[in-house]
């Protein structure tokens, strides 16, 4: 099982960025703990959104927008 992330437009859109790292994952926590190291970078690279993904099923959707306070 392997696991990795969709980068999305805030719409939703898939992105086709060669920017944006295609790193593959052992473990849902190797994934999410990645995620949390690196998601500004990402969101600086354009995505608005991510989408987890257990093989190529999707598991969960999330924001990469900084929370309104």
């Amino acid at each position: 099982m392997a696991w990795s992330w969709r980068y999305e437009a805030a719409d939703g859109t898939a992105l086709d960025a060669e920017s944006l790292p295609a790193d593959l994952f052992s473990s849902r926590g190797d994934a999410e703990t990645w995620l949390g190291e690196n998601w500004r970078e990402l969101a600086e690279a354009g995505a608005g959104r991510v989408t987890l993904l257990e093989d190529e099923r999707p598991v969960y959707s999330m924001s990469l927008s900084e929370p309104a306070q």
